[in-house]
């Protein structure tokens, strides 16, 4: 029999606390070298402007066993669907037995809001409490959320392309954390007025300048388009502290790093650290109150395999989810 869990099921059983421990356990695996998990395998549907990307992942410490399979489809807004769609297989590593299948798009919101989490708990200033929000989906909730999980936040600021979509941000995300949130005008003033800045949108060209970026805001980029397009501008990547969650797959997938570096204004040193290495403690993460630090995220499988086996365990638990046969 496998376990299916919807997405309801996974709103019911992970709670953001949970999944920023978990993930930061499979970051320390990822240090440790004992994650299996290959670069994504990434094919582009051209014909529908979309792209489908599969994440294998075995987490031999934590014993988890997992594949997603997620698809970008942008053009999905103008017809009213979600970006993003995806789907994760959970395995039992000793006999490989399908176990469970899940919604996916809750589950990647979730780990990568955790990850997310993770990195402010390193880089972000002690006393941090405004959090600025650039792109207003279904990921900057669960991105202001970890991040307020893990400091003392008292206001934020949003701002979207889309100022409708802002304001139902405002008017959830305020009454589910307790906290102000504030509609900005425009993503100026979003950076300017941040301690914890997070950039979570589809772009492909730069949305903040990083004349905008004040000493000591830690920032965090979790947009993902390619090699070829970036929200972050060269500026902002070469005043920062960098600290990516793999070198590996950000100098082959992010062209918020790959772009900077074929201009010549950075190189591949640029890269301070992986947040593996903050998190066992090798490399210090934020060392003063002034510099700024910058987290780029593309996103691992370790961060699903590792959620995805925590939602298992806490389903059966509760009694969650509908045993079918396959």
């Amino acid at each position: 029999m496998v376990l299916v869990l919807k997405r309801k099921d996974l709103e019911k059983i992970l709670c953001m606390k949970e999944v920023i421990d978990a993930v930061e356990k499979a970051f320390l695996e990822f240090f440790n070298g004992t994650a299996k998990v290959p670069l994504r395998t990434i094919i582009d549907v051209e014909k529908h402007e979309g792209t489908m990307l599969y994440m294998p992942c075995y987490l031999e410490g934590n014993d988890a066993l997992a594949i997603k399979i997620v698809s970008v489809y942008e053009k999905n807004l103008k017809k009213r669907l979600p970006t993003i769609f995806a789907t994760v297989l959970v395995n039992d590593p000793e006999t490989g037995k399908p176990l469970a299948i899940m919604e996916g798009g809750y589950l990647t919101a979730m780990r990568t809001g955790a990850t997310s989490g993770v990195a402010t708990k390193y880089l972000a200033r002690k006393d941090s409490k405004v959090v600025g929000i650039i792109g207003a989906g279904v990921q900057a909730r669960t991105q202001l959320w970890a991040v307020c999980e893990v400091r003392h936040i008292e206001k934020a600021l949003v701002y979207d392309v889309d100022i409708k979509r802002a304001k139902v941000f405002a008017e959830e995300m305020s009454k589910k954390l307790g906290i102000d949130i504030e509609v900005a005008e425009n993503s100026e003033k979003v950076a300017k007025n941040s301690d914890v800045l997070v950039l979570a949108t589809t772009a492909k060209e730069p949305v903040i300048n990083g004349e905008w970026i004040k000493e000591g805001t830690h920032i965090t980029s979790i947009g993902w388009v390619g090699p070829k397009g970036r929200e972050l501008d060269s500026k902002t990547v070469k005043k920062s502290k960098l600290i990516v969650d793999s070198k590996e797959a950000v100098l082959s997938e992010s062209g918020d790093i790959i772009i900077p570096i074929k201009e010549g204004i950075i190189d591949k040193n640029h890269v301070y650290a992986e947040l593996g290495e903050i998190v066992s403690g090798i490399k210090k993460g934020r060392v003063s109150d002034e510099e700024i630090t910058l987290f780029k995220s593309v996103g691992l499988a370790i961060e699903d395999a590792i959620t995805a086996k925590l939602a298992y365990e806490k389903a059966l638990e509760k009694g969650i989810g509908i045993e079918i046969e396959l």
